[in-house]
């Protein structure tokens, strides 16, 4: 049996709580019964959860996929390919998300910090990967592309969030001065 080489080698991207929940899920094969609705999603999350929450091992096979985690003080990340896929690769994309959450997070990775910052948090997995093609692992090119500082966008381009922060940022220093 031959496989055809595809550039789509990760399937998906997951950040779970310590109890198993969905914090943040990006899947990128729609054809794929086992990702096609939200409820198949989180079964598939459940099973994971389940065989990786007490593992000491970075890499488990679950249902035909290759899934490679990491765990952190409350959560775990995860990065999930077919079985026939490059640990190594999976293994790269894992450590680009981590780190680059972390280097965002200044090394606060929790699940607070990570709902605080969701936005830069999917920015990530969206610079890292697109529909399931690996597009960056260097963190540091990441987290430039991801953290702009808000002073170089211009006002009518800038989200709401960020023009609230840089309103607050200018109070807070005139305040002090």
């Amino acid at each position: 049996m031959s496989f055809l080489p595809n550039l789509c080698t990760v399937k998906g991207i997951c950040i779970l709580d310590n109890d198993g929940k969905r914090v943040v899920s990006k899947y990128y094969d729609s054809n794929d019964d086992t990702f096609a609705t939200v409820k198949d999603q989180k079964a598939f999350e459940s099973k994971v959860f389940k065989s990786t929450e007490k593992s000491s091992s970075e890499i488990v096979a679950i249902n035909n996929y290759t899934v490679v985690f990491r765990s952190n003080v409350d959560l775990f990340f995860y990065v999930i390919g077919d079985s026939n896929e490059n640990e190594l690769m999976l293994l790269s994309v894992l450590n680009a998300l981590y780190e680059s959450v972390s280097m965002i997070l200044r090394k606060n990775v929790e699940k607070r910090t990570v709902f605080d910052q969701m936005d830069s948090i999917l920015l990530i997995c969206d610079e890292v990967v697109d529909r399931g093609i690996i597009l960056e692992s260097d963190p540091n090119n990441i987290v430039n592309r991801v953290h702009v500082k808000t002073e170089d966008i211009p006002l009518s381009e800038q989200t709401v969030t960020q023009v609230f922060q840089s309103a607050k940022e200018s109070l807070k220093w005139s305040l002090l001065r």
